[in-house]
């Protein structure tokens, strides 16, 4: 997969925990959005991630960012995940996988042998004019929300 940091980040509309519909396009203007895609609710590696997203949460809405989720889970299983660990942002369902193929962490994985579809780990930094301005892709949970709070913090700070 070709880098999207430059790029316009694809534009999607997907339905979050509650039924509702978020539209990237809907924070053009205001906010940067830190899309970050995962692979399943209530795994360890999942859990973690999101429970350092949780714990930083004030820190990237001081900084004029919004956090959300991705993963092909549906809304009974993100309702339980935000609920069991008080996640303050959305969580988002990408059951076809579109969105995840279009920012091209959609791949082939290997697990005991055996390979399937899946998410791969990334996380995308979209300013408020929708342009990717970083990426981290095969993500590695430990300190990885520390490392985009860093470069958001160095964005907002240098302009």
């Amino acid at each position: 997969m070709t880098t999207l940091e430059g790029l316009q980040a694809p534009d999607f509309t997907l339905r979050n925990e509650k039924g509702e519909e978020v539209s990237l396009h809907q924070f053009a203007g205001k906010e940067y959005v830190l899309l970050y895609f995962y692979p399943k609710d209530a795994t360890p590696g999942c859990t973690t991630e999101a429970c350092d997203f949780r714990d930083m949460h004030e820190s990237f809405r001081d900084l004029n960012a919004v956090i959300l989720g991705v993963s092909p889970d549906g809304e009974r299983a993100h309702t339980k995940f935000i609920e069991k660990h008080g996640l303050p942002f959305s969580l988002l369902i990408d059951e076809d996988h579109a969105v995840s193929e279009a920012y091209g962490v959609w791949v082939l994985k290997k697990m005991y042998g055996k390979e399937y579809m899946g998410i791969e780990r990334s996380t995308f930094l979209i300013d408020p004019t929708g342009t990717v301005i970083k990426e981290w892709r095969k993500v590695k949970v430990k300190g990885h929300v520390e490392d985009a709070l860093v470069t958001l913090r160095e964005l907002v700070t240098a302009q």
